[in-house]
C-alpha cells in the first residue's frame, strides 16, 4: 500500500510541476509586459504603448470615464494627462483561459489632468490576453478605495 501511495505521490508531483512551471513562466512574462506598460505610460512612449495595447482595447478609469486604444493613447502621449506616481501594492495574475489573464490588486496613482491632481489608492481589475503569441494589455477598470473612517478598526 505504502508503495503505490509513494508512486501515486510522485507521478502526481510530475504532472504537477509541469503546469506550475508553465503558469510562473506567464506571471514573469506578464509582469514584465505590464512594468514596460507603466514605463511608457511614464515617457508617454506612443510606440511602446501601441505594440502593448490590444486593438480591442476598453479603459474603465475611476473617474467613470471610458477610453478606447486610440483615445487613452493620445490622452497619455498629448500630455492631458501626466501619471507621477504609478506603484502596486498589490499585483497578482490568474489565467482563466489559456490565452487570457487577469491582473488583479492595488495601486497608488497620482495623476494630473489639467488643473485637477489626483492622488488615489486604488483597486483595480486587468485584462491581458495573448495575440499572435503576445500579450496584450485589453482592458482596465479601477474605482477609487474609500478613506478609512477614523476610530474604525
Amino acid at each position: 500500500m505504502k508503495k503505490i501511495f509513494v508512486a501515486v505521490v510522485v507521478v502526481f508531483g510530475f504532472a504537477v510541476s509541469p503546469l506550475r512551471l508553465a503558469a510562473d513562466d506567464r506571471v514573469e512574462e506578464l509582469s514584465a509586459a505590464d512594468d514596460r506598460r507603466i514605463a511608457a505610460i511614464g515617457n508617454r512612449d506612443k510606440l511602446v504603448l501601441e505594440r502593448i495595447f490590444s486593438e480591442d482595447l476598453r479603459y474603465a478609469h475611476s473617474t467613470g470615464a471610458v477610453d478606447d486604444k486610440a483615445g487613452y493613447v493620445d490622452l497619455i502621449t498629448s500630455g492631458r494627462t501626466k501619471y507621477l506616481v504609478y506603484d502596486y501594492l498589490e499585483r497578482t495574475f490568474t489565467f482563466p483561459a489559456p490565452t487570457v489573464a487577469l491582473m488583479a490588486g492595488k495601486a497608488h496613482i497620482k495623476s494630473v489632468t489639467g488643473a485637477s491632481e489626483n492622488d488615489s489608492v486604488l483597486s483595480y481589475l486587468a485584462v491581458w490576453r495573448k495575440e499572435n503569441g503576445i500579450w496584450r494589455f485589453l482592458a482596465w477598470q479601477s474605482c477609487k478605495n474609500p478613506e478609512p473612517i477614523p476610530g474604525a478598526k
